[in-house]
């Protein structure tokens, strides 16, 4: 099985939107080592992230983070380690525009 340690997403989503930011290929499965949440305005913001099983829709059990406060130009490091199938969706959400979203890990296939 080879592993590719690599970015697995970047994101600037609209503001209080749901955006599937990542989702694992067919065949393969992924790590999600560092999830680094920049807010790039001078007000708070807050941010919400959640791990679909297989793309289901979206649901309360899903949130790794929910209506997490961001202080002004600041950011916020989750070390996690997450573990994800084939067809499983990453998806975040924030409450302004500001708010920059990158996800580091590993792909195995």
């Amino acid at each position: 099985m080879a592993t590719t340690y690599k970015v697995l997403a970047q994101s600037n989503p609209a503001a209080t939107t749901n955006t599937d930011v990542y989702t694992v290929g067919a065949g393969k499965s992924a790590v999600i080592s560092t999830i680094v949440v920049a807010n790039l305005a001078a007000a708070d913001a807050t941010f919400r992230i959640a791990v679909r099983v297989g793309g289901a829709a979206i649901a309360n059990q899903h949130y790794l983070a929910y209506n997490v406060t961001v202080g002004a130009s600041d950011s916020t490091t989750l070390t996690l380690g997450v573990t994800l199938a084939a067809t499983d969706v990453v998806t975040i959400y924030g409450s302004t525009a500001t708010l920059a979203f990158n996800l580091f890990g590993s792909e195995l296939s």
